[in-house]
């Protein structure tokens, strides 16, 4: 029987013992970051012929990182959004490597040195308020499935939760403390209140109401959204959702639901939506659950943007005629102009 490498120790107490004990990640986190070392174990495999339990932790180097990088790049067609998201799984590790291990400093910081590639800015997809209520109105609420399909997609916009957050939710969540807010738990197992019109919490106690007769042993620590099975609702699940309604939405009105909106678009949607309405920008950085006030300030730039559309769309008319060059053949004025420069 082969005995374990030190690649399968220190995986192994990073991923079981370090992530969720000592850094306390969030089960989310946690699986995004297995998977990217079972796609990296399965790079190892196939395109390095080195079986799992042969593989080292002298064998991994700062070569076979990048070589890894650009395979799921250019052969698994990952976005550099993705490949820059794995590298960040990848010099995690080997911070962890490098406490534990002091004698492999040296190779752990020529992994930690591989730079990030850089990505295109994307542009972000959003929704106007009218859009928004167009969306929002395209479920069917004369069957149960539409109208929990509009509670859910109603609640995503209001609280600008991600998929995960929307997922994770709890019936023990909402009318947090017996107010009108409702807890999501966020990255790094951060939890955030979010506090919610009558409207929304109208709409929401219609709908649990209404669960409650499909499932009368309904409990406050169940999920808020099930899928039809009675089962978690998935990320998956919520994606088909939203582009199901989407697509009904654009069929019927295509300039006022976007093409390439996303269901985070909606969370986008929300955060434009709060900037327009006067919210300052620190609160609208604690509703999002922004670590940082620089990821928040984007909103400014396409706030921005928007006014200085809104600005350009004005009459023509308040605003001198560029192309009119007639005054040029007015010899006394340029006459008179020329004086002041003498």
């Amino acid at each position: 029987m082969n005995k374990p490498t030190d690649f399968a120790y220190y995986l192994s107490k990073y991923l079981c013992n370090y992530l969720p004990l000592t850094k306390g990640v969030s089960s989310n986190t946690l699986q995004t970051y297995t998977i990217t070392f079972k796609i990296f174990i399965k790079y190892m495999n196939t395109e390095k012929s080195i079986s799992t339990e042969k593989i080292t932790l002298e064998k991994i180097t700062e070569d076979t990182v990048t070589e890894f990088l650009d395979w799921i790049e250019n052969h698994k067609n990952c976005s550099i959004n993705t490949r820059n998201q794995r590298l960040n799984v990848i010099r995690s590790f080997f911070r962890f490597i490098e406490t534990e291990l002091p004698n492999h400093m040296y190779e752990c910081q020529k992994i930690l040195s591989i730079p990030k590639k850089k990505a295109p800015k994307k542009v972000i997809d959003y929704l106007s308020v009218e859009g928004i209520k167009f969306f929002l109105s395209m479920p069917d609420t004369s069957t149960y499935v539409g109208r929990k399909h509009a509670v859910l997609l109603a609640l995503v916009y209001a609280t600008a939760a991600r998929v995960s957050e929307i997922i994770d939710l709890k019936i023990s969540d909402y009318k947090y403390n017996g107010n009108n807010l409702i807890k999501l738990n966020g990255k790094g197992n951060k939890s955030r209140l979010i506090p919610l019109e009558p409207s929304g919490m109208q709409l929401i106690d219609q709908y649990l109401l209404e669960r409650k007769k499909f499932r009368s042993n309904m409990d406050s620590m169940d999920f808020m959204f099930l899928n039809h099975s009675g089962q978690k609702l998935t990320r998956q699940g919520v994606t088909y959702i939203f582009k199901k309604y989407i697509a009904i939405a654009r069929a019927d009105n295509s300039s006022l639901v976007s093409l390439n909106i996303s269901v985070h678009g909606l969370r986008h949607s929300r955060a434009i939506h709060w900037l327009q309405a006067g919210i300052d920008l620190i609160y609208i950085r604690d509703l999002l659950g922004h670590a940082s006030i620089q990821t928040t300030e984007i909103y400014i730039r396409i706030d921005n943007e928007l006014k200085t559309k809104a600005l350009k769309s004005l009459s023509s008319d308040v605003y001198p005629n560029e192309t009119d060059t007639s005054w040029h053949e007015d010899k006394n004025l340029l006459e008179w102009l020329k004086s002041f420069s003498q």
